[in-house]
């Protein structure tokens, strides 16, 4: 294949893998842009064996976006650690992952753990395991919550330094360490804004005293609990993108067994008398209300027909109305075409399925919802359950999540056309030469 489909690859943080003739994965890599992370191994210098192995010996490119470059990292280790590439090195072997634990003890205790083995309350995973342990110790040290075994009636040695909470003293107050462990788990949840600031406004007290070292010390913890921060807003579970690595790990002979299936399976579920070969699906992105454009992406034979894809800009539209957007877009769409499909789908619920099937009756109409994964259609009015590991749950929830992130893209190509636009606006006019 040829190596300028890549530059085709969406500018967005994702995982790639390279895979042979036999569709083999040969080697998995994260990126922030996958368009230019992948094109750069066909532009690079003649001096990494490695490189020019892979690239004599791949034959195809498959990639899963993700929704930033840390959930792209998390699913690289998780997917080298699965299929143990030929030409990875690092990651292929033990836990990828540590994650940070409260235990559910009588008396809670703080850990660092590699394996979600024990009942309590995790934060994580993380790949960043340093920066995690440094976490780990910087709340232990700061919020007292190192406890020991010890009965001593003046104190250990760590509760005069300040990191024991004081159990090994005979009036040890446990209502004031719960308290204190629950400090450290609001800082996990990005909950307290103030004790960032508190943090800040000590280096630069540090720093007008010339403390640098201290300063240094206290940045360098900062820079590990942003680290952490971001790790856990990110929500990462690989439950997510389940479909997209079904599709992009499955043998393509495998996937065309399975389309084959998951027609016959749909045509009695949607009780048609035609086969479903070719499949329309429709997608609505929007940013807080604005910026509303839409997508349609087509499946022919369970494949993607890159061909028949289309992206609208909402014009009609100002404020955030799905119904009357998708109306809009499925109306433009085969305005002027007599290409039409045997099956339409809408992503969302009842309600965008009836705000769309009677605009377009030339052909069945049916909604995917996401959370309960409810297939709606005038033979399942209340929603029929879609399975993930069933051949028509994969096809369909597949081609929901693929318009979905297609739409995503165009959203912020649109989004950021828009930035540019209003930045070269706000620029002072060039002054005139006489």
């Amino acid at each position: 294949m040829s190596h300028k489909i890549y530059a085709t690859f969406p500018s967005l943080p994702g995982v790639y893998l390279f895979k042979n003739a036999q569709e083999e994965v040969l080697y998995i890599g994260k990126a922030l842009s996958l368009k230019n992370r992948v094109s750069s191994y066909f532009h690079h210098q003649a001096t990494d064996w490695k490189i020019d192995a892979l690239i004599k010996e791949h034959e195809t490119v498959e990639y899963i976006l993700t929704n930033t470059e840390i959930e792209a990292s998390l699913l690289e280790a998780e997917l080298i650690k699965s299929h143990q590439p030929k030409y990875n090195i690092l990651l292929k072997s033990g836990q990828p992952f540590v994650y940070i634990l409260f235990t559910a003890h009588a008396i809670p205790t703080i850990k660092i753990v590699r394996n979600k083995n024990q009942k309590g309350l995790y934060f994580g995973p993380f790949l960043h395991k340093q920066q995690a342990r440094a976490v780990y110790h910087f709340l232990i040290q700061t919020f007292r919550l190192n406890l020991c075994n010890k009965k001593i009636a003046h104190g250990c040695l760590d509760y005069h330094i300040g990191t024991c909470p004081g159990n090994c003293l005979p009036h040890f107050d446990p209502q004031d360490y719960l308290f204190h462990l629950q400090l450290a788990q609001n800082v996990l949840n990005g909950k307290d804004k103030e004790f960032t600031l508190n943090i800040q406004k000590k280096i630069a007290e540090y720093s007008n005293v010339l403390a640098f070292e201290k300063a240094q010390r206290l940045s360098n913890y900062l820079d590990n609990l942003y680290t952490i921060f971001t790790t856990i807003k990110a929500r990462y579970s690989s439950k997510k993108f389940a479909t997209d690595i079904c599709a992009a790990t499955t043998p393509h002979s495998t996937i065309v067994d399975v389309t084959a299936a998951a027609t016959l399976e749909l045509q009695k579920i949607l009780n048609s008398k035609n086969p479903v070969n070719t499949i329309d699906c429709f997608d609505i992105s929007h940013f807080q209300g604005k910026s509303i454009v839409g997508s349609c992406i087509r499946f022919t034979n369970g494949k993607p027909d890159k061909n028949k894809f289309r992206r609208f800009k909402i014009y009609g539209i100002i404020e955030q109305n799905d119904y009357a957007a998708l109306q809009e877009i499925v109306t433009r769409r085969y305005a002027l075409s007599t290409d039409i499909p045997d099956l339409i789908l809408i992503d969302g619920g009842k309600g965008q399925l009836s705000a769309v099937k009677h605009v377009f009756s030339h052909t069945k109409c049916v909604s995917l919802a996401k959370k309960e994964e409810l297939l709606f259609s005038d033979a399942h009015p209340h929603g029929f359950p879609l399975d993930v590991h069933t051949d028509v749950g994969k096809l369909l929830i597949s081609l929901r999540d693929y318009a979905h992130h297609f739409a995503i893209t165009y959203h912020r190509l649109d989004r950021k056309k828009q930035v540019r636009s209003h930045q070269t606006a706000a620029l002072p006019d060039s002054p005139q030469q006489d």
